[in-house]
């Protein structure tokens, strides 16, 4: 698997898990994606996003989305899209 950096998790909303990402890439619905930080590293599927709080199909560098995610993140965690080699 090929890993490209992606964005920063700016802040986690552990009630909902709820990360708010800050995109310095790419992100399309269906993409695999890698949450990685001190203690913490897991992959998942991107099944939904929101951009204040409309659903997105994808978002670009520069914006801030809103993600469920499957186990908890904290600030400052990179995201990685994870693509097949080539």
């Amino acid at each position: 698997m090929v890993e490209e950096l992606i964005g920063t998790v700016s802040h986690f909303f552990g009630k909902i898990n709820v990360a708010a990402i800050k995109l310095s890439g790419t992100l399309k619905k269906g993409d695999r994606i890698k949450i990685s930080g001190p203690d913490i590293e897991f992959e998942q599927d991107v099944d939904s996003m929101q951009i204040d709080r409309a659903d997105v199909e994808e978002a670009q560098a520069g914006q801030e989305i809103g993600m469920l995610v499957s186990q908890s993140a904290k600030e400052g965690c990179q995201v990685f899209k994870l693509t097949e080699e080539a």
